[in-house]
């Protein structure tokens, strides 16, 4: 699902909400978890699961075209771990299949 499709569903389950409310909402959102990550802050959300920032060091990569050696630079990314509801309803649906 990417970011239309939530905001579209979200708009068909609450016709009593403005479409550009519930924009803003889901915008609001989402930038407060960026700001939160940012900041090396973690952000949990009970039920779904939890956002960190993990660091790697680093290492010495290979260009895959030619073959060579690069220096590939430290760096921290996004890391999402999904909690156990999530985790539960998603082993659910999977063996309804």
């Amino acid at each position: 699902m990417i970011k239309s499709e939530l905001i579209s569903t979200l708009v068909d389950e609450n016709p009593h909400l403005y479409q550009r409310d519930i924009e803003t909402i889901v915008a609001t959102v989402f930038e407060e978890i960026t700001k939160a990550l940012e900041n090396g802050s973690r952000v949990e959300l009970r039920g779904f699961g939890a956002f960190s920032v993990r660091h790697r060091a680093s290492r010495t990569g290979r260009n895959p075209r030619s073959g060579t050696s690069v220096a590939v630079k430290a760096k921290s990314v996004p890391f999402f771990k999904a909690g156990k509801e999530l985790r539960e309803k998603v082993d659910a649906a999977r063996k309804k299949k």
